[in-house]
């Protein structure tokens, strides 16, 4: 508990940092910065990287349901870094907005028309060309959009409250064009297998504290944000094997998975599509909390939802989760843009 509410405390000044424009807050010691920086040379040695352009799983999904209804499909829009992308795997169908975009056919009963415009490597800051490439057409605005985005955040050290800001801008830009937005809060980098200590401690506890801010950011803004980072944490250390594509970094078409089946509650919730109710069960340690809190809390346990209530206050869910389907192929001329 002290610990999350030091989490509570410090992402709470990044996200006010973020909204009065201030900088960076200083979350390690000058001492602790040499030996990161010493880390992480040695672990850009051993970390594979790739260089292949991730699969395109651009279309229409579930395009069967539109012979039984005369209403539109929906539109699923997708943001973020390389993991948003999918790079690591081979298949369209693998790859975590496929995976969505099927399993919110399936619960809707709907064609879902699906575009991505996540870019590898990307930063926070690449959000606003992004959120321009996804709007620019207003005839075909997304329904709801998902972004995933922060991991580079933490490996090129952009100040914590620059980076909530623009995530914070994308997410408020996106709901004045009526678009829902769940963001997937910055995975845990002190999973990677071949990080060793002290850089694996350190890379935990930045990405945790950025999520944690993120969350707070994107509450404020009128989105609803799904912790990955715990999710995947204690998996990929038991089965790095299989949860790690080739280059030992991105997820495996399992990882994806895993985070799909966990955003996919948080996803069809936002659109009133899943069976279960807004309202907290205690019993699954959901409840009410001031938002800072709730953020903090959902930076330590994966596949957490946060949600706003009525302010300070927000919601913490624990949404059951459901067997994705497999992708079927898409019609890549279904989607404009």
């Amino acid at each position: 508990m002290p610990m999350t509410m030091s989490r509570a405390r410090v992402a709470r000044r990044i996200a006010t940092a973020a909204a009065f424009g201030g900088g960076g807050v200083g979350l390690l010691g000058v001492a602790a910065v040499g030996v990161l920086l010493t880390e992480v040379r040695l672990a850009r040695r051993t970390v594979g990287g790739s260089s292949d352009i991730p699969p395109c799983a651009d279309g229409r999904y579930g395009a069967a349901f539109g012979h039984r209804t005369d209403r539109p499909p929906l539109r699923l829009g997708f943001l973020g870094d390389s993991t948003a992308a999918g790079q690591g795997v081979h298949r369209p169908s693998q790859t975590p907005g496929a995976l969505l975009a099927s399993g919110l056919a399936a619960l809707s009963e709907l064609p879902v028309d699906f575009r991505n415009v996540a870019l590898p490597g990307a930063q926070s800051d690449d959000l606003a060309r992004q959120v321009e490439l996804m709007l620019a057409d207003s005839a075909a605005t997304p329904d709801v959009c998902v972004i995933m985005i922060g991991a580079n955040d933490v490996t090129h050290r952009m100040a914590p409250a620059q980076s909530v800001r623009h995530l914070a801008e994308a997410v408020r830009r996106l709901r004045a064009a009526g678009c829902e937005v769940i963001v997937g809060t910055c995975p845990d980098l002190g999973t990677i297998e071949p990080v060793y200590q002290p850089l694996r401690w350190v890379a935990r506890r930045l990405s945790r504290q950025l999520a944690a801010a993120q969350t707070i950011g994107v509450i404020e803004s009128g989105g609803r944000t799904v912790s990955l980072g715990d999710l995947l944490g204690p998996e990929f250390e038991a089965r790095p094997r299989e949860l790690f594509g080739p280059d030992n970094y991105h997820p495996s078409a399992e990882g994806y998975a895993t985070a799909a089946m966990a955003v996919l509650p948080t996803l069809c919730a936002s659109l009133g599509l899943w069976p279960e109710g807004e309202r907290p069960e205690p019993a699954r340690g959901e409840g009410l909390l001031p938002v800072e809190q709730a953020a903090a809390e959902a930076a330590s346990e994966g596949g957490t939802e946060v949600t706003a209530s009525r302010a300070p206050w927000a919601l913490l869910k624990h949404r059951r989760r459901r067997q994705l389907p497999e992708p079927e192929p898409t019609d890549p001329s279904s989607v404009t843009g």
